[in-house]
């Protein structure tokens, strides 16, 4: 692993750890050379599904894309980021348990919207209003009613 800092290719593990999900490993690194310390997570890459978008076109799966859309629904509240990379860690799980090689995008959005309601109700809100298109008051008010 090289050096974040000076670049140099001589880096050391000096403490390693498993999260608490156990789906990454935690190192502590130091520099050799430059003597700085860092951390890097490590996990496996697995083979995700590709999202069939509802215009028929195919995109490979990003964690990046999924993450981006539930921390947008999720801008301002309440909610601590160990809980947002818990949702996005429980929809790749149940993708990978799927073992599907494409996955509709419908689907994955009621994952995310699965996994808002859990986490916040205004950021479901947020999110159903865009992901449903929400074309009045009545829409709000039904999504509500689903809360309960």
């Amino acid at each position: 692993m090289k050096c974040l800092f000076c670049r140099d290719d001589d880096t050391q593990v000096i403490d390693s750890r498993v999260n608490e999900d156990g789906r990454t490993i935690r190192r502590r690194r130091e520099c050799k050379s430059c003597e700085k310390r860092f951390t890097t997570y490590e996990r496996a890459e697995l083979t995700l599904p590709y999202v069939i978008k509802q215009d028929g076109k195919r995109e490979e799966f990003s964690r990046e894309k999924l993450l981006h859309s539930l921390t947008r629904a999720l801008h301002k509240r309440p909610v601590p980021v160990k809980y947002v990379d818990n949702a996005v860690e429980d929809i790749l799980s149940i993708l990978l348990a799927k073992g599907e090689r494409e996955i509709n995008s419908r689907d994955l959005g009621e994952s995310v919207m699965y996994e808002l309601k859990k986490l916040d109700k205004v950021a479901y809100i947020r999110f159903a209003s865009v992901y449903r298109s929400f074309s009045d008051l009545d829409d709000f008010s039904d999504a509500i009613k689903d809360l309960d």
